[in-house]
């Protein structure tokens, strides 16, 4: 493992005294929460979370700017959870906005799942969530709100980036760009790509996923409230595993889902989690790594393809990897009209501005052997999914 970046070990000597605070997660926990409020009836949700930060807080290995990550991830989703419910309290209206035939692009992460969503936010009639407004979700801003928030979002990305720089090369983002839904998702993996937490990991093909997506649908409810209404366009990997509790809350849906080889795909992965783990635990052992997300996805992926049998066919849009990866300029129209949307010379001029490869950076390399996997390990837990991905190839 490379030794850590220079801004990352002042961070962790000067975080370092707060790192004790850990010992006692229940009061850090009430802390937290007492800053946030809660509302009535959401005693689903904070627990959830006093769990997480109490098993969070037990990862020997975390390091001090992982125990301020951590806090931060709580105090994020507990914080918004709070002022979504307290805007519906006050403004009920809020509840009654249509989110109508909304776009999810799924799939297993590294996929162009990420091409894919901007690609299909190029059109005016669609509507994506911006990074600075996944963070912290709320009602339309005055410009002063607005640019408070962008600029708060930028430190954020500013700071990650300096922390461990190999994650914009691999993942590069920006605080006005179309963002992951996930960002809103109350119990999503993200957690387990910062710290080992077995027993989140266990909860996660044993909880009710229903609740968290009426809370994301009460994000874009918000989100949406007293402004121009357009087709959301959404993504997220991390759906791929929760497809019947997504069309139980969001029923006129469309998915999109992208594919590619998953050896290539897990290995490109668990090179990006590595960076986030870097960042958060004092030591990475690759191969616990491997182990996690290799288990992680696969089963993501098994729910998925479960739940297809029950989605409409017209509601299913397969996005092979060589459609945007190779020649976007021809496959994105397709894209659109498979979606239901119009391509028009609007959009094929702004298609660059998306699609273009980045030039300048290093070029992003991994290795499954790096994580202690082999192709025959990926193939023989994916079976069912190459099979799929056979068929849409040849379609």
């Amino acid at each position: 493992m490379p030794s850590a970046p220079l801004p990352l070990t002042l961070a962790n000597l000067l975080t370092r005294p707060a790192l004790g605070s850990r010992r006692d997660p229940v009061r850090v926990f009430d802390r937290i929460l007492g800053g946030a409020g809660q509302a009535d009836g959401d005693e689903w949700f904070v627990d959830g979370f006093r769990l997480l930060l109490r098993e969070w807080a037990a990862d020997e290995e975390l390091s001090p700017v992982g125990w301020q990550s951590a806090q931060g991830h709580v105090r994020r989703h507990l914080t918004n959870r709070a002022r979504i419910r307290r805007l519906i309290a006050e403004q009920p209206a809020i509840e009654r906005e249509t989110v109508e035939r909304p776009v999810f692009v799924v799939g297993l992460p590294r996929t162009a799942t990420t091409l894919t969503h901007n690609v299909l936010s190029l059109s005016e009639d669609h509507r994506c969530p911006r990074l600075w407004e996944l963070l912290a979700p709320g009602l339309e801003p005055s410009p002063q709100e607005r640019h408070k928030a962008v600029k708060a979002a930028q430190r954020m990305l500013t700071g990650t980036y300096l922390l461990t720089p190999r994650f914009r090369d691999i993942h590069p983002m920006t605080a006005e760009g179309p963002e992951e839904c996930t960002f809103l998702l109350p119990h999503a993996l993200v957690p387990l790509s910062q710290a080992r937490l077995p027993e989140y990991h266990a909860r996660q093909f044993e909880r009710d996923f229903v609740p968290d997506y009426r809370h994301l649908k009460q994000c874009f409810q918000v989100l949406q409230y007293g402004r121009p209404r357009r087709r959301w366009i959404l993504k997220s990997p991390m759906h791929t595993g929760n497809l019947d509790a997504l069309f139980e809350v969001f029923p006129d849906a469309t998915l999109v889902w992208t594919h590619r080889d998953p050896a290539t795909a897990v290995a490109s992965f668990c090179s990006l989690v590595e960076c986030g783990m870097a960042l958060s635990r004092r030591t990475v052992d690759p191969h616990a790594l491997g182990a996690t997300w290799l288990d992680l996805l696969s089963r993501s992926v098994q729910r998925g393809l479960a739940a297809r049998a029950g989605i409409p066919r017209e509601a299913l849009v397969d996005v092979p990897y060589s459609w945007l990866g190779t020649d976007p300029a021809a496959s994105a129209p397709k894209l659109y009209d498979a979606v239901g949307a119009r391509w028009t010379d609007a959009e094929a001029a702004r298609l660059d501005s998306v699609a273009a490869r980045p030039k300048g950076g290093p070029r992003h390399t991994y290795d499954l052997a790096r994580y202690g996997l082999t192709r025959a390990d990926v193939d023989a837990v994916f079976a069912d999914y190459d099979a799929l991905r056979a068929e849409v190839d040849r379609a």
